[in-house]
């Protein structure tokens, strides 16, 4: 048996909604599968091709949906799941008791480790510690902006290392590890530390600049990194620096795309009025209400700039 298992890249709640997948699916499914890590990245165009789904079963966790027939297994949480109508009918329309959608979950690793729990009787205690970080991380249940920012624990260490990580072996190898031994035995490894120091360094002048380029006006926070060589960030910093600020708009460049952030700060007192995701699919992007994203060719400079221009004014005139 072959099975392809397909996870938000580049993610803290995608590797471990992949490892609680991969340690449900030994458990429950198949424990002799051949199982191949697929990591998949957010990007303008299509998602999907055929060649994703060759194994005899294939699963997408932490993503969005797809309609193709080869799908077997698929868990979601996030606002904007799918990228057509079309492909919410499919699966609406599934009576194979084994795709499942529910964005009241503050991380799929959670959604997934309930599922599993309540409808196949998968139990696995080992997994406690990581569902709980899955949940803190990507919920942004943490206590405050400076316990997000300082990276005190060993998961929010292996959580900035997967985000930064341009090894795929190695991301697939942490994900194996995790779905059979502890959180915290996998994040203080030696190969996990090593790779954090520089990102720990480089994190703090992430800080300068974002600080240098930030600009706030009617409670919300505007910055541009298009130039300044970074292509990703603690997304807590700009609330550590400007705790007064409701949203965030950020542009930042990758080899591989234009990204328009958009944030609402978990600790804001105010009233929040957007949906985030519903502002970002208008420019063919998505996430949560809370937290989204655009996705844009990597030379669409002035069409990001525009995107972020026009979300900043919305926002502000809230």
């Amino acid at each position: 048996m072959t099975l392809n298992l397909l996870y938000h890249d580049n993610c803290f709640d995608g590797a471990s909604s992949a490892a609680v997948f991969l340690r449900f699916y030994r458990d429950k499914v198949n424990p002799r599968a051949e199982v191949k890590l697929v990591g998949m990245a957010h990007q303008a165009g299509e998602q999907f091709h055929a060649g994703l789904f060759d194994a005899e079963e294939n699963a997408i966790v932490d993503f969005k949906y797809c309609s193709l027939e080869q799908l077997t297994w698929w868990f979601d949480h996030h606002h904007s799941a799918f990228l057509t109508p079309r492909d919410e009918r499919h699966f609406r329309e599934d009576r194979s008791g084994r795709k499942f959608y529910d964005p009241s979950y503050k991380s799929c690793t959670k959604l997934l480790d309930t599922i599993a729990r309540q409808q196949f009787g998968f139990d696995c205690p080992g997994l406690s510690e990581l569902v709980y970080w899955a949940d803190i991380i990507d919920g942004a249940l943490y206590r405050d902006a400076r316990t997000a920012v300082e990276v005190g624990e060993p998961a929010q260490k292996l959580a900035a290392v997967i985000e930064a990580s341009h090894e795929p072996d190695f991301r697939h190898e942490i994900i194996r590890r995790l779905a059979g031994d502890s959180l915290n035995r996998v994040a203080n490894g030696q190969d996990v530390m090593t790779r954090y120091e520089p990102i720990a360094r480089q994190h703090a002048g992430n800080i300068r600049i974002i600080r240098d380029a930030c600009r706030l006006q009617d409670a919300v926070l505007f910055f541009d990194l298009v130039g300044t060589g970074m292509d990703g960030y603690n997304k807590f910093i700009p609330y550590y620096l400007h705790p007064e600020a409701n949203y965030t708009v950020s542009l930042m460049q990758s080899p591989k795309r234009m990204k328009v952030g958009v944030g609402w700060n978990p600790w804001s007192k105010a009233e929040r009025k957007h949906n985030l995701a519903a502002i970002c699919e208008r420019y063919g992007g998505g996430g949560h209400p809370v937290v989204a994203a655009i996705s844009f060719e990597a030379s669409a400079v002035a069409q990001a700039r525009t995107a972020a221009e026009e979300i900043v004014k919305e926002l502000r005139r809230a």
